[in-house]
């Protein structure tokens, strides 16, 4: 597996392999990676011919008050998790080089209404951040089709409403959540969690099946939350937001029944998402 961190190096690898006529999936992550990214990875491996990774903790992402600095950056360990799950190109830059003239400098990509609410309300700019670096990465890479995993939701809506806006000829692949035995979806922030907080995470999870469950069954959608708003704070969480929309982010109407229970909530000081589909009744 080839590691750059160099855009010409990048560029002219990967023109190699277009001029070969190989098809590139193309899997970004900001590290620290666990069994949920190397999903990403097989998904791509399976439809592409070469697969390409990249490592960047995006600071454009983040906001003030969030954990950059304490994100953790395991580079060494992630290059042979993706070697051994055959990747073929890992590109890790590092900011100057994304960013050459700084953050208050750089041009930015916004995506208008599914950047809106839910984890845009609670993280101002954050889907700026995540469209603007994403727009970078597809036009280094070129991809034929990108990999992103379905528990960050509302950043798979974004990126296939960038991607539909902007007329990229790119195949967006929403890959299923990966979760432990007790049902707690896998990310890198697991590893924040101490010994009791990691006890009471799969709460989170357990309280959306229930709802899940409840609304299937026709219950109102009202009590039903404000029920599961109740169950996680018994928990032990801090609800950010739990909340019904349909498939596609849009409001939940009459007629809607592909959709989607989406929460976010602090357990201590980590802020844990999920998500899950659901079939309204008629």
């Amino acid at each position: 597996m080839q590691t750059l961190d160099a855009i010409p190096a990048l560029r002219e690898a990967l023109a190699a392999h277009r001029r070969a006529g190989r098809t590139i999936g193309l899997v970004p992550t900001m590290g620290n990676l666990h069994d949920g990214h190397l999903a990403l990875v097989a998904e791509a491996r399976r439809r592409a011919d070469v697969v390409v990774a990249t490592i960047f903790v995006n600071p454009m992402q983040f906001g003030p008050d969030e954990d950059l600095d304490a994100y953790p950056r395991t580079l060494a360990e992630d290059r042979a998790r993706l070697e051994a799950a055959g990747c073929d190109l890992l590109f890790a830059p590092d900011p100057a080089t994304i960013y050459p003239r700084g953050l208050d400098a750089q041009t930015r990509v916004s995506v208008p209404e599914v950047s809106e609410g839910l984890c845009g309300a609670s993280r101002p700019g954050h889907f700026d951040g995540v469209a603007t670096v994403v727009t970078m990465l597809f036009h280094l890479v070129q991809p034929d089709l990108a990999c992103f995993g379905e528990k960050d939701y509302q950043q798979l809506a974004v990126i296939r409403r960038l991607v539909a806006d902007l007329h990229l000829p790119i195949e967006i692949v929403g890959v299923p959540i990966v979760r432990d035995a007790d049902g707690l979806a896998l990310s890198s922030r697991n590893g924040y969690l101490d010994a009791d907080q990691r006890a009471r995470a799969p709460a989170l999870h357990a309280t959306l099946r229930v709802l899940r469950e409840a609304l299937q069954a026709g219950e109102p959608v009202a009590a039903t939350l404000e029920t599961g708003r109740a169950r996680l704070r018994e928990a032990g969480f801090a609800p950010d937001y739990l909340e019904l929309r349909a498939a596609d982010l849009g409001p939940v109407g009459e007629t809607t029944r592909d959709a989607v229970l989406l929460a976010a909530a602090r357990l201590g000081p980590t802020r844990l998402i999920d998500n899950l589909s659901l079939t309204l009744p008629r």
